[in-house]
């Protein structure tokens, strides 16, 4: 996910795109742990993913205190 695309969702959006990406990472660890996948690309690209949305989330949440 783009960060252009991120920025446009609403902060509720935010909030539960990145419990739908901490599941999605859970289950990629299980996955890799037993074998049933070798491609760990697609972790960490699910963690940078949450790590741009946190960000956003962040940046969002600080404009609107303010």
């Amino acid at each position: 996910m783009k960060i252009a695309e991120i920025r446009k969702l609403k902060t509720d959006t935010l909030a539960a795109e990145s419990t739908k990406l901490r599941e999605e990472i859970v289950e990629l660890r299980r996955r890799i742990h037993l074998g049933e996948t070798t491609n760990i690309r697609q972790l960490r690209n699910k963690r940078k993913d949450l790590a741009r949305i946190l960000t956003v989330l962040s940046e969002q949440l600080t404009k609107e205190t303010v």
